[in-house]
């Protein structure tokens, strides 16, 4: 084969350098690609501890009620904004110490814990329902529209959109204008028979284990517990099918249920909860569908709704 001629060459030369320049100059035009403003992965404590205190609300104490046990204090916000008539009718129940002396009569082992009046089917022996109303509608779903709902990007089974409104996992169908809370850990439901129209607030239930989704839009759902969940998922299981206790003395009684607004201040239990519609919620929930650290190894780019973290926390000082 000929040698190349000087010219040729010289080409060739120029060829590789132009080659061995690119190659070397393919880190910075890789980075400058990307996004130049892209921050350090932060976990979601840390972004919790960098928050301003904007981004966090105080409970309603006319919307919270405290579950009174021998063993503490479970703190629920209710959800008026989903269920006026049935928060309406609990305000009364609370009010009137309805469920002072009654129990958890259920203890369903990764489903739910439920209280109210063990003898409410027995007309001989159930309380008294006060100035509290006995029939009120199924309140299901509500329209979506003036909701303040903070769509989430992820894909999900039971719902076309999910996402928070004021605090609550919610879901919502544009199709036909509808929005529900979801049946997350630690929801609080209102017990019925098989009448959609059967719960008035009086036997109530608390998820306390995996998220039962395929109650959603069934059941009324009025509130959630936002402290002392670790009271209630330890309760002993009662016998299967559903967990009812066939023996009374197995059953965890109630103390009372009142409404923060009327505990005394200085009794009440002070807490902060993050704001569903701050970017400080939406940058936990970001680190928490990509998390990038020494452990995980592949970002799973999706979450679940009900493994979206709710922040809670006592005000410092």
């Amino acid at each position: 084969m000929p040698a190349p001629s000087r010219l040729t060459a010289a080409r060739l030369t120029a060829a590789r350098l132009t080659a061995a320049l690119l190659i070397a100059l393919l880190p910075a035009v890789v980075a400058t690609a990307a996004d130049p403003a892209k921050k350090p992965y932060r976990s979601g404590q840390q972004i919790l501890d960098a928050s301003p205190k904007g981004d966090w609300r105080t409970l309603d104490p006319d919307r919270t009620l405290y579950l009174e046990l021998a063993t503490g204090r479970v703190v629920i916000e209710l959800a008026p904004q989903f269920a006026p008539a049935h928060v309406g009718n609990i305000k009364t129940f609370a009010h009137e110490h309805f469920w002072d002396g009654t129990s958890i009569y259920r203890s369903q082992d990764n489903f739910v814990v439920q209280f109210g009046d063990a003898d409410g089917e027995d007309p001989a022996k159930a309380k008294s329902l006060g100035s509290a109303k006995t029939h009120l509608p199924a309140e299901f779903h509500r329209s979506a529209k003036g909701l303040d709902f903070q769509k989430f990007p992820d894909s999900d089974g039971w719902a076309k959109e999910i996402g928070f409104v004021d605090g609550f996992p919610a879901a919502r169908d544009s199709a036909n204008g509808k929005a529900w809370l979801a049946h997350c850990y630690g929801t609080l439901g209102a017990g019925r028979n098989n009448a959609d129209d059967s719960s008035i607030g009086a036997e109530l239930y608390v998820t306390i284990g995996q998220s039962p989704r395929q109650l959603d839009d069934n059941i009324t759902v009025v509130g959630r517990v936002v402290k002392g969940m670790e009271l209630l998922s330890v309760i002993p299981r009662g016998p299967d099918p559903m967990g009812f206790y066939e023996d009374a003395k197995l059953r965890t009684p109630i103390k009372s249920i009142r409404l923060a607004s009327e505990v005394p201040a200085a009794e009440r239990t002070p807490l902060e909860l993050l704001r569903t519609d701050s970017q400080t919620f939406r940058d936990v929930a970001e680190a928490k569908r990509n998390r990038v650290d020494d452990f995980y190894k592949r970002p799973a780019g999706h979450i679940d709704l009900c493994n979206v973290p709710l922040p809670v926390r006592t005000p410092k000082g």
